[in-house]
């Protein structure tokens, strides 16, 4: 028979995204109706290892739905990927009554929690990165909020660039991920997209699309392009060199990770900060929440960081027919 859980810790970990406030508040909330304890862990792994843990109340997670970043701060650890560090972190969630944790966070703060419900202390896993980068869910935290902020930038730079008649090359994050360049592409009707997954290096064909797409009388052109491709200060040079259009390029860079979180982040985190705090409740440990076909699910940890996810080929071509054949201020 499972142990009883009394005590519930939280932390998040690895990047920070738009949504982890609503997410910490859903699991501390959802915890006290259940009639267990709370800890919250600052700073992430890092913090468990050096005993930052504080005793939460529903009053501490008050007016922070709205806020964006961590309320509990967040910090990467190398220390936790050894087997020391990890048998650590256990002892100190047993020394401070922790029996359960949920870690928000990405896959590899997932490794992390994996680690820790092999060594006994129950874990559940809620995907907290404005990547999309998690295979078992077609929602992470921070992702909608991320894009938008992205959306909202590339619109700007597009009024400035057609105003000047020029070239514009923008980079928004998603490491080796091309979700939020995908899904900027489509929603900014960017002339070109450049993803990690799908690009071939080819310049000269961007090359070509802006000079035949000049022919035609675009007064501007937009690349999207993915921080797993980058390098786009170096592109913007190249390709103005190759076309003689002014070319400038633009890293929108963290910007993407702030911000209040929209209504989408901020439901869809209390709903996966509530189910994990149930999880844990349950007795349930070494799972992971996750939204597939239009319901929250967890999965078997393990599971879920074997599966593989790419880019959707149909979203992909759909981008690509949409951006041709443009006309002048199309």
């Amino acid at each position: 028979m499972a142990k009883e859980i009394k005590t519930i810790g939280v932390l998040t970990s690895g990047g920070d995204a738009p949504g982890m406030n609503a997410a910490i508040r859903a699991v501390v909330r959802k915890a006290l109706v259940n009639g267990k304890k709370v800890k919250g862990i600052l700073k992430g792994y890092s913090g468990l290892l050096n005993e930052e843990i504080i005793d939460m109340s529903a009053n501490d997670v008050s007016n922070t739905i709205e806020r964006g970043g961590t309320i509990l701060f967040t910090a990467r650890c190398k220390e936790f990927m050894t087997e020391e560090g990890q048998q650590r972190g256990a002892e100190i969630c047993r020394k401070h009554g922790i029996d359960g944790i949920v870690v928000i966070g990405g896959d590899g703060s997932f490794r992390g929690a994996q680690k820790l419900a092999n060594l006994g202390i129950n874990t559940i896993g809620v995907p907290g990165t404005i990547d999309l980068d998690i295979s078992c869910t077609e929602y992470t935290i921070g992702f909608d909020t991320a894009v938008n902020t992205a959306m909202e930038a590339i619109d700007k730079v597009r009024d400035t660039s057609t105003s000047h008649e020029r070239c514009s090359i923008i980079e928004v994050m998603g490491r080796n991920a091309g979700y939020i360049a995908l899904w900027c592409g489509i929603a900014n009707g960017a002339e070109d997209i450049l993803l990690p997954e799908n690009y071939d290096y080819d310049e000269q064909k961007i090359i070509n699309n802006i000079i035949e797409n000049r022919k035609r009388g675009k007064k501007h052109h937009i690349i999207v392009n993915a921080e797993g491709v980058g390098h786009s200060a170096s592109m913007a040079r190249r390709i103005e060199a190759a076309t003689g259009i002014e070319t400038r390029a633009t890293i929108l860079g963290h910007m993407q990770r702030g911000g209040s979180p929209t209504c989408k982040d901020r439901v869809y985190a209390s709903m996966m900060g509530a189910m994990a705090a149930d999880l844990l409740c349950d007795g349930k440990t070494n799972r992971v929440v996750g939204y597939q076909h239009g319901r929250f699910q967890d999965f078997d940890i393990n599971e879920a960081l074997n599966m593989v996810k790419g880019i959707d080929p149909y979203q992909y071509q759909v981008a690509k027919d949409l951006s041709r054949h443009c006309q002048e201020n199309v």
